[in-house]
């Protein structure tokens, strides 16, 4: 596992060292808990701040750094994450874009170590700084345990 956040770190590194000039983004989005965490815990809600640099007319690389919160049923503490991953995304057209996060999330909350962090994105613009995202996330845990999200949000760039 610390391999795998070193080696998420050092994507993070080059992906925000290589394409300077690009834009920033920050998001919100909402999601409803799937797989092994789904019986535990009643929803998520999520930030994200993303750089990405264009490497081609449609193809753009960067990094992202968020944090996830996931509230709990029966007066069980929130597991919280901070993911933290390299972003690559995909413009189909001039407004739909398919892409994806990969990375590592730190576990912020009591007895949670984090785990390898995966991210596939659907996102639609909907202004010219705004875009609909729709996106599954998962966070692989010890133990074979996986907490994982179908999220809707929205992408701001600044």
């Amino acid at each position: 596992m610390k391999k795998l956040f070193i080696v998420a770190i050092a994507a993070l590194g080059f992906a925000f060292s290589a394409q300077a000039q690009e834009g920033f983004g920050a998001g919100v989005n909402l999601g409803i808990p799937m797989g092994d965490i789904d019986g535990f815990s009643s929803f998520n809600i999520g930030v994200d701040a993303q750089y990405l640099g264009a490497v081609s007319e449609t193809f753009y690389a960067g990094g992202t750094l968020g944090y996830s919160h996931y509230f709990m049923k029966n007066d069980v503490d929130a597991v919280t994450f901070l993911p933290i991953a390299a972003v690559a995304k995909f413009m189909v057209t001039e407004d739909f874009s398919v892409g994806t996060d990969l990375g590592y999330a730190v576990g912020l909350s009591d007895n949670n170590d984090g785990g390898f962090y995966y991210r596939p994105k659907l996102g639609y613009r909907i202004a010219d700084a705004i875009e609909l995202n729709l996106s599954y996330a998962g966070i692989s845990l010890e133990d074979d345990i996986n907490a994982s999200t179908f999220n809707i949000g929205f992408m701001f760039q600044l």
